[in-house]
């Protein structure tokens, strides 16, 4: 049987108008994922990082309030991530060379604490890594790839968000950034 061009096109708009109800009813909301997030909340550049309070692989917990009045370098990573692996030594360097200077943090998206414990020992890490086991301050600091680093300077304001693996010549360049603005070259 033969369609008119008028019944193709009703077809068609029916097609879209399911399918885009389908699409909007099925996206899960900011608000569902992390709780209410506004503007002046989300780690958007030029703008104040969000707060979070999450334990480290000993249960010790530690606020990114805590490192007010210093620059700050989150690094979320994962054990299974190899972009994280590679540049992993780079952020022990520079957590050794700017120590009392930058805070060099570690964020551990979604794993149990004895893997990063093990993790961080066969890297000899010594900066904190902490574990943000449901996700939360991922969502929260949207976190959409591995390796994902943000600098923020002594303020407290996001300078730079960095998808992807950063080179030691970066992440020192960045940091450097970072004290030269606080005044603590």
């Amino acid at each position: 049987m033969l369609r008119t061009r008028f019944e193709w096109t009703i077809l068609i708009i029916v097609v879209a108008l399911l399918g885009g109800a389908w699409i909007m009813m099925s996206q899960e909301s900011v608000t569902a994922r992390s709780g209410v997030l506004t503007l002046a909340e989300a780690p958007i550049v030029g703008h104040p990082a969000p707060n979070f309070t999450l334990p480290n692989t000993v249960g010790q917990e530690m606020s990114l309030h805590d490192l007010a009045g210093q620059p700050v370098v989150l690094n979320f990573w994962a054990t299974w991530c190899a972009p994280c692996r590679v540049e992993m030594p780079a952020f022990q360097q520079a957590s050794v060379q700017y120590n009392g200077r930058a805070a060099i943090i570690g964020i551990n998206q979604g794993e149990a604490a004895k893997n990063v414990t093990d993790f961080g020992a066969e890297y000899r890490i010594t900066y904190p890594l902490l574990l943000d086991t449901d996700q939360q301050i991922s969502r929260l600091y949207e976190v959409r790839g591995l390796p994902t680093t943000l600098f923020i300077d002594a303020n407290g304001v996001v300078r730079e968000v960095v998808i992807g693996a950063i080179t030691p010549a970066v992440l020192q360049d960045r940091v450097e950034r970072l004290l030269a603005e606080a005044g603590n070259p």
